[in-house]
This record gives structure tokens, C-alpha cells and sequence, in this order.
């Protein structure tokens, strides 16, 4: 059963936060809010904050450029994971990633299943991986938000997760890159 291994220490990641929305401003940001609480409440380092609008192009170069950002170890987008027209996160996402976390947008699923019902079906939470950085697009409701740290993300961020976590591999995320 997953656990915490008190024996180990503490690892710090830097975690830069995107919050996608034609219409919100820093002042009005309770997902990017509540994500950057949890972040620094978890001991992590906040690596950067931004808002950009729902246009895939300047989601797609923004995460980009963070994966090439060798200060940003993860990232986390919230918004523009829904189904109308403007919601074009998840393809941004899509467009960057090297490897898609399958099981990422299964187990929120579950999560939200036990929150909010069937409306979990309305939901294309993603997560991936680039150039050796996390990326994970999450609703942007403050619930959802709040939903996919303490459920899972938290646990697999922390080096000290058992039988696994995130941190313990991200040395080797860009391993195909080194070999010649």
C-alpha cells in the first residue's frame, strides 16, 4: 500500500504554474491559487507563475520553453481541459509531450468519479513528459485543482512515495537523449 518512508529525505522540486483563460488576472486566480499554496505548503519550490489566454500555439511554446528551463523540473496548467471550442489545452499539452502518462488522466478520473459523479467524464486531465520535465493539465476549477494535488499528485511528487514516485525517476526522463 502506498505509504510515506519517513527514513528518507525530503526532495524539493520546482514546479512552475500556467493557468489557462481568456478572462482571469493574477488577482482573480483561485485554481493557480490554490495550487501554488499546495506547492509551497508541500515544500516545493514555485519555479514560475503565468496566465495565458486559450490559444494553443502560446500554450504549446510556454511549456516549451519550461521544458527547456533546466530551473523547472514540473508543470502544472490549469484550464482549457473541457470540451468547447476554446478548450484547446489538452491539445497544446499533446503537441509537446514525448511520452503521454496514461494512467495520470485514468486516476483523476477515479477521483473525480468520487467528488463529482458522472460529470468526471467531462474532464481531459493529462499528464506527459518532455525534454525531461513533468507536465500535467489539470481542470481549472479550485476543486479540481485541489482534487489532483492532495489526491495524487502530492504523493507522487514526494521522493519519500512508496512503492514509487515521479521524483525518484526524473533523472532518467531524458536518458534517450544522452545515448549515442
Amino acid at each position: 500500500m502506498s505509504r510515506i518512508d519517513d527514513s528518507k529525505e525530503f526532495i524539493p522540486v520546482r514546479i512552475a504554474v500556467m493557468t489557462v483563460s481568456d478572462t482571469r488576472t493574477l488577482a482573480e486566480d483561485r485554481s493557480g491559487d490554490v495550487l501554488v499554496d499546495r506547492i509551497e505548503a508541500a515544500g516545493h519550490v514555485l519555479a514560475d507563475r503565468r496566465i495565458l489566454p486559450d490559444e494553443r500555439t502560446e500554450i504549446a511554446d510556454q511549456l516549451r520553453a519550461w521544458c527547456a528551463d533546466e530551473s523547472v523540473d514540473v508543470v502544472i496548467s490549469t484550464g482549457g481541459t473541457g470540451l468547447t471550442g476554446r478548450d484547446v489545452t489538452v491539445e497544446a499539452h499533446r503537441d509537446v509531450y514525448e511520452k503521454e502518462i496514461d494512467a495520470f488522466g485514468t486516476v483523476f478520473t477515479i477521483v473525480s468519479m468520487n467528488k463529482i459523479g458522472t460529470s468526471a467524464v467531462q474532464s481531459r486531465a493529462t499528464g506527459g513528459v518532455a525534454n525531461g520535465t513533468y507536465l500535467f493539465a489539470l481542470p481549472g476549477s479550485p476543486g479540481a485543482c485541489k482534487d489532483a494535488w492532495d489526491e495524487i499528485l502530492a504523493r507522487q511528487l514526494d521522493y519519500r512515495h512508496r512503492p514509487c514516485n515521479f521524483v525518484e525517476i526524473m533523472p532518467r526522463l531524458d536518458e534517450h537523449q544522452r545515448r549515442k
